[in-house]
């Protein structure tokens, strides 16, 4: 595990590995990219590319650390992937409940796998559950399977955001992260699209976080996405669900 520099997030810890597309958010997926550039330097774990591999060998990472940490859970994976060993998927909950001082953020584009997993099992409240939500058609139907989830948080990833979404229900959705595509092949978020989000976040009383402009700035401009920056209206949105908790 290592620090991330994924914005909302502390640490990333990836037992398992690779992935197939499954949506439109999926065409320029950042973690294949990387997982294949891993593979070409000889990395462990990358064996496979970007085949899905279970990785038995980092289940125990977290209940080394005792300072409590904010981990990203298969950020270069899905957890509830279909090549999942459903043994496998309840040893890493067993460390997640073993470790209450962490919190786990687990992300998917599998939101049925994930609403069946969890009919019959106890969600421990260290685990936040997010769905992504890139478009109308695959990712705002997704919202409504989280909604039935009764983990303690629950927030979508509106990234990459590739059309205006419209108008959602974000009842008994906690948190919103929205950000735009990276890469040379990055298809663009127009500021619009993005604030209409925001809106619905602040009418709804929804956190909102603000990830990243990506390769396309706020301007329409294709550039390196660390010069689009991360401001909207101006400023960062970097509001968590424990905040408005408080």
């Amino acid at each position: 595990m290592k620090k991330s520099k994924i914005e909302w997030t502390e640490e990333t810890w990836n037992p398992t590995t690779g992935c197939t597309k499954v949506s439109s958010g999926c065409k320029h997926c950042y973690a294949e990219t990387m997982a294949n550039r891993l593979k070409a330097m000889g990395a462990p774990g990358y064996e496979n590319g970007f085949g899905f591999t279970m990785m038995p060998e980092r289940l125990e990472q977290p209940l080394k650390k005792k300072k409590p940490t904010k981990y990203f859970v298969n950020s270069m994976s899905d957890l509830f992937h279909e090549d999942m060993d459903p043994d496998f998927l309840d040893k890493i909950m067993g460390v997640m409940d073993l470790t209450p001082q962490h919190i786990y953020q687990i992300l998917t584009k599998r939101e049925d796998a994930m609403n069946e997993y969890f009919k019959k099992r106890r969600i421990p409240d260290n685990i936040w559950l997010g769905v992504t939500c890139e478009d109308k058609k695959h990712g705002v139907p997704r919202i409504d399977k989280l909604r039935n989830i009764p983990a303690k948080i629950k927030f979508l990833s509106v990234e990459p955001l590739l059309e205006d979404i419209g108008e959602v229900d974000l009842t008994g959705i906690d948190w919103v992260i929205v950000g735009g595509e990276s890469g040379p092949k990055a298809r663009p978020m127009k500021k619009e699209w993005a604030l209409n989000v925001k809106r619905q976040c602040e009418e709804q009383n929804v956190a909102f976080f603000f990830k990243q402009w990506g390769t396309w700035g706020a301007d329409g401009v294709k550039r390196s996405k660390k010069y689009n920056g991360r401001l909207l209206e101006g400023k960062e949105w970097n509001e968590y669900p424990e905040k408005l908790e408080a």
